[in-house]
C-alpha cells in the first residue's frame, strides 16, 4: 500500500512539475507528436521489463533489447533509450540499497571505474556502427542475449557454490559495462550472476551492482546522447512510464513468486525472443 501510495504522489508531482515547466499547450501538443501505437508498445514492454527486473533483481535490460529488436527498432536507438529510461529505476534502486546497508563499498569501488568506462566504450562502438552495420550487428545482439538467456536458466538450476576469491572483479565489471551498452543489457546477468556463482552473499553483491548500475547506466546515456542526440522521445517516455506503472507491483510480488520458475520463464522468453531475431536475420 505504501509503494503504491509514493508511487502516484511521486506520479503526480511529476505532471505538475512538467506542466509548470513546459506549459498545458506545449505537452498537449507533444502528447499528439509522441502518442501513437508505438508509445503504447513501449508502455507495455517498459512495463514487463520492470516487472521481470522487480522479481528477479535483474533482466530490464536484456528483456527490453530482445523485445525492442523484435520491434525492428535500431540497436543504437533501443540501447540509448533503454539506459535512459532505466537511469530512473537503478537511481532508486541503488539508493534504497545503499540506505538499507545492502552495499559492500569495497566491491563498489573496485566496480565502479571499470564499469563506467566499459559502458563508454560499448555505446561509441554501437553508436558507431550502429546505423552503418544494422545488419551485422542486430544478429550479433541477438547471438549475445541468446547466451544471457542460457545463463538464466542455467543459474535457475545451479545449487549454492562455496565462496571463491574474485580475482579479476574490475575485468568483469568492464566486461558487463561494454555488452550492456553494446548489447542493450546484461550488467546484472553478467556481473552479479558472476559474483553470486563464485559464493558471494548475494545481499551485498546485489546491492553494491545495483548501486554501480545507476553510474553506469548513467555513463552509458550520456555518451549516447552525445553520439545521436535526444531523439525517439516517445520511446523512452513509454518506458519510462511502463516502468512507474510497474513498480508498485513488481515489488508486491518480489520475493513471493518461486524464484526458480521465473528465472526458467524469463530464459525461456530470452532464448525464444533471440531465435526470432536470428531467424529473421538469415532466413
Amino acid at each position: 500500500m505504501n509503494v503504491k501510495f509514493f508511487s502516484l504522489i511521486g506520479i503526480v508531482l511529476l505532471l505538475v512539475v512538467v506542466t509548470q515547466l513546459y506549459g498545458a499547450d506545449k505537452i498537449l501538443d507533444f502528447l499528439h507528436q509522441h502518442v501513437d501505437e508505438t508509445f503504447f508498445l513501449m508502455l507495455a514492454i517498459g512495463f514487463i521489463a520492470q516487472m521481470v527486473d522487480g522479481a528477479l533483481g535483474m533482466g530490464y535490460g536484456v528483456m527490453s533489447t530482445t523485445l525492442l529488436l523484435s520491434a525492428g527498432l535500431n540497436p543504437a536507438v533501443i540501447s540509448g533509450s533503454i539506459h535512459t529510461a532505466e537511469m530512473f529505476s537503478s537511481a532508486a534502486s541503488g539508493f534504497s540499497h545503499y540506505k538499507f546497508g545492502n552495499v559492500n563499498k569495497k566491491l563498489f569501488k573496485v566496480l565502479l571505474v571499470p564499469g563506467i568506462i566499459g559502458a563508454v566504450a560499448g555505446a561509441v562502438l554501437l553508436g558507431s556502427i550502429g546505423d552503418e552495420y544494422v545488419a551485422y550487428v542486430k544478429p550479433l545482439i541477438a547471438t549475445y542475449t541468446f547466451f544471457l538467456g542460457l545463463r538464466i536458466l542455467s543459474k535457475a538450476f545451479k545449487k549454492n557454490r562455496v565462496s571463491e576469491k574474485i580475482k579479476n572483479a574490475g575485468w568483469l565489471a568492464g566486461f558487463g559495462g561494454f555488452m550492456d551498452s553494446f548489447g542493450g543489457g546484461g550488467w546484472g546477468p553478467i556481473v552479479t550472476s558472476s559474483l553470486v556463482a563464485k559464493g558471494k552473499t548475494p545481499k551485498y553483491v546485489i546491492g553494491s551492482v545495483s548501486l554501480t548500475e545507476f553510474f553506469v547506466t548513467l555513463a552509458s546515456a550520456l555518451t549516447f546522447f552525445i553520439i545521436l542526440g535526444l531523439s525517439h522521445i516517445g520511446t523512452i517516455i513509454g518506458l519510462i512510464l511502463g516502468g512507474i506503472i510497474a513498480a508498485p507491483f513488481a515489488a508486491r510480488l518480489s520475493g513471493k513468486l518461486p524464484l526458480k520458475k521465473m528465472l526458467v520463464a524469463v530464459g525461456v522468453l530470452v532464448l525464444i525472443s533471440s531465435l526470432r531475431i536470428l531467424w529473421h536475420s538469415f532466413f
